[in-house]
Order: C-alpha cells, then sequence, then structure tokens
C-alpha cells in the first residue's frame, strides 16, 4: 500500500503582490524565478488596467517547504532578478508571521464582537494586540477575549492629544494596520501620519443622502428599498478612501426605524469582516482611490 504524500502546511506558504508598468514576460519571469527557487505556486490572479500602458497587478501564493533560499536572500534574489528590471512594487508576506491588528471601537458592539469571533474561530489569521476605545462600555467583551483594554476619551479640546496616545501606543505593540469598528471619531490627518499605516473603516455607504446621528430613521422617512455598507481604507478626506468591499440587502415598506438599524448593522459586520479578511491575505491592492480585490 502506497503512503500518500503529506498535507503541506497552510501557514508554509507566502504571498507575493506586484504592481507594476504592464508589459510581456511578467508572468513568465514570476513564475520562472518561483520554479528556479523550488517554490511550488498554488493560485496565481493577475489584472491590468490596460494592456498597452497599463497597471499591470498580480497575487501569487506559494509554498515554501522546498524553498532554496533563506527569506532574507531569497528576497533579496527576487529584487534584482525579476522587480528591478520590471519596475515592480511589491511585497511579499508570510502566513507563519500574522498581522497585528489594531481595533479603534466606541459604543456599539456588533462589528467590534464579530471580528473577535472570527479570529477566535480562526477565520482571520491575524493577531490583536490591543483595543482603543473613547468609552469604557465594551471593556468586559474585550477582557472575554482575554485583549488589552485602553480607554482613551476624546474631545474638542484633547483631541490632538488623544490622537497621539492612540498613535504611540499602536506603534508599542507594533500594529500593522487598524480597524475602525464603528469608532464615531473622524481621524484627523495627524493621525494618519503619524500611525503611517492602513486604516479600515465600515459606514452606511448606500444611505448617502442620510446624514447626521440617526441616518436610519431618515432613511426610513425617505422611504428607501436598499441599505447596504461600505468598507474602506481612510483617507484625510472623509469617506472618500479606496473601497474594499460592499453590500446592500432590499428592504420594504414594512420596516421600522428599529428594523432597518438591525439590518443595517448585519450588513456592516459582515462587509467590514470581508474587508478585513481580504486585506489580512493580501488580496488588496491599491491604484489611485480605487482598489483591485483578488
Amino acid at each position: 500500500m502506497t503512503a500518500s504524500a503529506p498535507t503541506p502546511d497552510p501557514l508554509n506558504t507566502a504571498t507575493l503582490t506586484i504592481s507594476c508598468p504592464d508589459r510581456k514576460g511578467i508572468v513568465a519571469a514570476v513564475s520562472q524565478f518561483l520554479h528556479n527557487h523550488g517554490a511550488n505556486i498554488i493560485h496565481s490572479d493577475q489584472h491590468s488596467t490596460d494592456p498597452q500602458g497599463g497597471t499591470f497587478f498580480m497575487r501569487m501564493e506559494f509554498h515554501l517547504q522546498d524553498l532554496d533560499l533563506a527569506r532574507e536572500p531569497f528576497e533579496r534574489a527576487f529584487e534584482s532578478v525579476v522587480a528591478q528590471p520590471f519596475e515592480m512594487r511589491w511585497n511579499i508576506a508570510y502566513a507563519a508571521q500574522p498581522k497585528r491588528m489594531a481595533i479603534l471601537v466606541s459604543k456599539y458592539d456588533h462589528c467590534f464582537l464579530d471580528l473577535l469571533w472570527r479570529k477566535r474561530r480562526g477565520e482571520l489569521n491575524v493577531e490583536i494586540p490591543l483595543i482603543i476605545s473613547n468609552h469604557d462600555d465594551l471593556r468586559r467583551d474585550a477582557e472575554m477575549f482575554g485583549i488589552p483594554f485602553h480607554v482613551i476619551p476624546v474631545t474638542k479640546d484633547n483631541k490632538a492629544e488623544a490622537e497621539a496616545e492612540q498613535v504611540k501606543l499602536m506603534h508599542e505593540v507594533g500594529a500593522e494596520f487598524a480597524v475602525l469598528a464603528r469608532y464615531m471619531q473622524i481621524l484627523s490627518g495627524d493621525f494618519l501620519r503619524g500611525f503611517g499605516r492602513p486604516v479600515i473603516n465600515i459606514h452606511h455607504s448606500f444611505l448617502p443622502a442620510f446624514i447626521g446621528a440617526n441616518p436610519y430613521r431618515a432613511a426610513f422617512n425617505r422611504g428607501v428599498k436598499l441599505i447596504g455598507a461600505t468598507s474602506h481604507y481612510v483617507t484625510e478626506e472623509l469617506d472618500a478612501g479606496p473601497i474594499i468591499a460592499q453590500d446592500v440587502i432590499p428592504v420594504t415598506h414594512r420596516e421600522t426605524p428599529d428594523t432597518l438599524m438591525r439590518i443595517g448593522r448585519d450588513v456592516e459586520r459582515q462587509v467590514l469582516a470581508r474587508a478585513v479578511k481580504a486585506h489580512v491575505e493580501d488580496r488588496v491592492l491599491v491604484y489611485g482611490n480605487k482598489t483591485v480585490v483578488f
């Protein structure tokens, strides 16, 4: 009886992401380099904005067990042999090194708890070194998951100091990106520049005409037939950053403001989870104010 081959370790994989000017030979050069060094390609996606002078995007996932070089020399070789000749912006992420995700939250718990549960169930390959809030309401939930919870009150008078403290804490724990899980504060340009890493937000994008403290009441008063949510990267221009994920759900005249809110929050948590998962798995490549999501 022939023994079956061992199943490859899913954590012994890496993901290569690339963007560069489109030209002939990119896929062949990358594939040949990986083959020459013993890497086994298991997934590959690509996209070009225009084959004639456009931008080329690629995501390749490969096994590492037969690689003939250690990581640093492998990456140096890729830079000199492939990346420089093709003018590539590139990154290699290793599954065995989960990204470190900071969470910022206020009082609403639906997106916050959903992310914690998905992390616990193994759906999100991340580490969560800290949670920051401007209120103390969700401390007990954070403690149930064993995650440090920091309360930093934010007012008009102390906003700059509070943001500086938030950035300092995230740098101290090595956060690689942050998620606003219904964090009800507008981040300043100083915060974004100080943190210097991606920040993902969620909001009710399909209610753009309904601003203010109670958008679902305003939507109810207009008799909307769709509600939804958008998750995007945060930029200095409010709610205008590159979009990662969106979804909508039909509603009818029978809804009330309360049922609209419940439906909306369900969409919000699902869309945010999809966006975070795509970011964690290196499926999102930013192109101007747009994204390519593989």
